[in-house]
């Protein structure tokens, strides 16, 4: 499948499930958060569409993602879609363009390269958690 042929709300749905995945592995397995309630709590520290947004923005101010990352992200948070209820369109946008980078990767099997933004995107949540 050629992931540029995609609507980039396609890639984003994917792009979510994908790192919904990644982020509980890294919850229960590293943080070794095991009670249900214990795990929803951190898991929206690390989904929120804000979270996503505020990454974006350091991702790009430190050059973490590549020009071709960075052209996916554009094309996803430019998309015209629903917005999510009680968000911020343009976070629900940035949100939504993270989302495609991470569903487009996904797409070209390029899994080394999702962790290492994920590993990223969890250093950087958990810095601006501590600093908080």
């Amino acid at each position: 499948m050629r992931p540029e042929l995609l609507n980039a709300l396609t890639l984003a749905y994917l792009g979510d499930a994908i790192f919904e995945v990644y982020i509980r592995e890294y919850l229960v397995i590293e943080k070794q958060i095991v009670k249900p309630n214990d795990l929803q709590k951190a898991a929206v520290d690390y989904v929120s569409a804000y979270a996503q947004a505020g990454f974006m923005k350091a991702a790009m101010e430190n050059g973490w993602l590549t020009d071709e990352e960075i052209s996916i992200y554009k094309r996803g948070r430019n998309t015209k879609g629903h917005g999510a209820k009680n968000k911020k369109t343009i976070v629900h946008n940035q949100s939504s363009g993270f989302e495609a980078i991470i569903g487009h990767l996904y797409l070209e099997e390029r899994h080394d390269r999702i962790k290492e933004i994920v590993n990223f995107y969890k250093k950087w949540v958990d810095f601006d958690k501590n600093q908080s």
